[in-house]
C-alpha cells in the first residue's frame, strides 16, 4: 500500500497539495498529541504525590485523569484517520477528493476544540497552583 508523499512539487496539483499540507498537519496533530499525553501523566503524578496535600483538593487531578482519557481517544481516533488516509491515492474524481477534504476539517476541528479544553485544565491548574502556594508576587 503506498502512502502519500508528502513533498510538495511544482507540477502538484491543487487538490495534491491540500492532502499533502492535510497529512503534513495530521503528523502535526498526533505529534503533539502523543506529547500531551506525556505531559498530562507527569501533572497527575505531580498532582497525586508531591502536591496533593498542598492544593487539598482532588478537583484538579480527576480533571488531569478525565482530559488523559479524552486525549487517549482523540489520538486514537487521529491515528485511525491517519490510518484511513492510504486510499486517496485511489481516488479519481473530485467528490471523492472532497470527501477527503471535508473529513480533514471535521478532525481539524475536534483538534482544535481538545486542545482548547487543555489549554484551559492547564491555566486553571496554575491558578490553583498560585492561589494555594503563594507564588504570585
Amino acid at each position: 500500500m503506498k502512502t502519500i508523499d508528502k513533498e510538495i512539487f511544482n507540477h502538484d496539483t491543487d487538490v495534491d497539495v491540500t492532502h499533502k499540507i492535510n497529512t503534513i498537519e495530521l503528523d502535526n496533530w498526533v505529534n503533539h498529541l502523543t506529547y500531551i499525553q506525556k505531559e498530562l501523566d507527569n501533572l497527575i503524578g505531580l498532582c497525586s504525590r508531591e502536591l496533593n496535600h498542598k492544593l487539598k483538593s482532588d478537583e484538579i487531578l480527576k480533571r488531569f485523569e478525565k482530559k488523559a482519557v479524552e486525549n487517549e481517544n482523540v489520538l486514537g481516533a487521529l491515528r485511525r484517520y491517519m490510518n484511513s488516509r492510504s486510499d486517496i491515492l485511489e481516488c479519481d474524481d473530485m467528490q471523492c477528493d472532497m470527501a477527503y477534504i471535508h473529513e480533514h476539517e471535521t478532525y481539524r476541528r475536534s483538534y482544535l476544540y481538545h486542545l482548547d479544553k487543555y489549554r484551559k485544565l492547564k491555566d486553571d491548574f496554575f491558578d490553583v497552583v498560585h492561589d494555594k502556594l503563594n507564588l504570585t508576587d
